[in-house]
């Protein structure tokens, strides 16, 4: 369904993505896990055809963007992360004026815009400015907006910042039943929780790249341990850190924490705290981790998901 290969893009001489390379299966809901200027959202807005890759191809169903962007733009549908919506107009006219858009003919367009407000819990709202809104309701709005010509394929880039917990909810289960229809997502989120509850494969990217990629099983299967010790220290400088890290083969440094793995943290930590207290590391916080997207982005990169 889709393809995307060698996607280059810079901005003032600096390179937000370095040759990215991943194909999505038709029906696949595939996530995009990384922390906030990773390259997330440079992706779908060249995928979305809003924006021009420097170079690389991308294929959407049997259609080139590079030379057939319009064809593109009728399969798809686009949830952007910022709101795109007008607040002086009711829900039901910022869907009319959307669908009008996509080129929704007028009866079936105002039928799919009173069934989307009922899905999303807003139709009691229709005819309420949108600018009276909370941010989740918005953000329903919003993802109701790129339904309304019944896409192939939909973008969503992180579609849950900022919101309720009700508005997340009942974005959760729209997710959930668009996927068991068979609709291709493409999701971005520097929440894992989310990636792991829907993703059928995750890429997970930084700095431009994607450093991993696959099921959640087969990405906590690149880490050949059980739990990951993560120590804070006050005091740490270059050589007591090297000292530490020497004594333990399988360790990282993050800033002020270094990363140890463990296939037996009872075991471990036990030696790890007395060894850092020889050398005159002075520990302030010690956090005992699971294996899950968090520990592996550690793992790959040496920092947290949300730095």
């Amino acid at each position: 369904m889709i393809e995307v290969k060698s996607l280059t893009k810079s901005y003032n001489g600096r390179k937000a993505l370095k040759g990215i390379n991943f194909t999505i299966q038709t029906g696949e809901l595939y996530g995009l896990l990384g922390p906030n200027g990773a390259g997330k959202t440079t992706i779908i807005s060249i995928m979305s055809s809003i924006l021009d890759a420097d170079s690389g191809e991308v294929t959407i169903g049997r259609y080139n963007l590079s030379t057939d962007a319009k064809s593109v733009k009728k399969v798809i549908g686009v949830v952007p992360q910022e709101i795109a919506l007008y607040n002086e107009l009711t829900a039901y006219e910022n869907l009319l004026f959307w669908g009008g858009l996509y080129q929704v003919p007028g009866k079936e367009l105002s039928n799919r815009a009173n069934e989307l407000l009922n899905l999303f819990g807003l139709e009691d709202r229709k005819n309420d400015k949108v600018g009276n809104y909370s941010g989740g309701m918005k953000r329903r709005i919003n993802i109701a907006a790129a339904l309304l010509h019944r896409p192939k394929v939909l973008f969503m880039d992180e579609p849950t910042v900022g919101i309720d917990p009700q508005s997340r909810n009942l974005i959760f289960e729209m997710i959930e039943k668009l996927h068991s229809q068979g609709m291709t997502i493409v999701y971005t989120t520097h929440y894992m929780e989310e990636a792991e509850r829907f993703c059928n494969r995750i890429g997970i990217i930084d700095n431009g790249q994607i450093i991993a990629e696959g099921t959640l099983d087969e990405l906590k299967s690149t880490i050949s341990t059980k739990e990951i010790i993560n120590i804070t220290f006050s005091n740490i400088n270059e050589e007591k850190a090297n000292e530490i890290k020497s004594f333990w083969s399988d360790a990282k440094q993050s800033d002020t924490s270094i990363l140890f793995k463990s296939s037996n943290v009872k075991f471990d930590l036990s030696k790890l705290v007395l060894k850092c207290n020889q050398i005159g590391l002075d520990i302030t916080n010690v956090e005992i981790m699971k294996v899950n997207l968090e520990t592996i982005f550690l793992n790959l990169t040496g920092k947290q998901l949300r730095d």
